[in-house]
């Protein structure tokens, strides 16, 4: 099965997902605690990913509604090894659902941190706030998905102005909702005319 459409088009680097605090931060060699805060969709995790693949850091990603203080022991005894060797980045996701003693650096939340997260962690931590993305926003991510699916694909894609319009503004600000919906559309058009057309 093809991976998600939000997957494959998922920015490889900051300068496809414009960041340039986080491409600073990379170029300076020096990574600190960051906790990153938004709603879905709005490329917490994508940043993440970026950063440990430009640092030279390994990335460990876990999640908070399924880890435990195992888990994040197993990803520390890597520091000192050759998996290691660049340094290790711990990401870990939906960090509100640890208990406050269990909570460890490099995280995401959709929850205020200022609520959820344990004091003494967000003193040593920078909190990164992502915003929802508008559906100006959202919309020009799925004309630009419908244009990589058109160069992919061996049947054109098109939709129609006001159907990708109403999948922007319906996504909620959440382009990986947005793109999970135009993935199904895609499949699920008939092709007329040697391409398919999205009403």
């Amino acid at each position: 099965m093809n991976e998600p459409l939000a997957q494959r088009l998922r920015p490889k680097t900051l300068a496809d997902a414009p960041g340039r605090v986080f491409r600073r931060t990379i170029e300076s060699g020096r990574i600190p605690n960051m906790i990153f805060y938004g709603p879905s969709g709005t490329g917490k995790t994508t940043v993440a990913r970026i950063i440990a693949e430009n640092s030279g850091m390994t990335l460990h990603k876990l999640n908070g509604t399924s880890c435990g203080t195992g888990d994040i022991k197993a990803v520390l005894k890597d520091i000192g090894t050759l998996a290691g060797a660049g340094g290790i980045l711990l990401y870990l996701d939906e960090i509100q659902y640890l208990n406050k003693k269990q909570q460890t650096l490099i995280a995401s939340t959709t929850e205020n941190p200022y609520f959820y997260i344990y004091n003494a962690l967000l003193s040593r931590c920078t909190v990164f706030e992502f915003k929802s993305l508008s559906a100006a926003d959202v919309e020009r991510g799925v004309h630009n998905a419908l244009k990589k699916l058109s160069e992919g694909e061996s049947t054109k894609v098109c939709m129609d102005e006001d159907a990708c319009a109403y999948l922007a503004e319906s996504a909620g600000g959440d382009l990986r909702k947005a793109l999970g919906c135009l993935d199904f559309a895609v499949t699920a058009a008939p092709i007329e005319d040697g391409e398919k057309h999205i009403t």
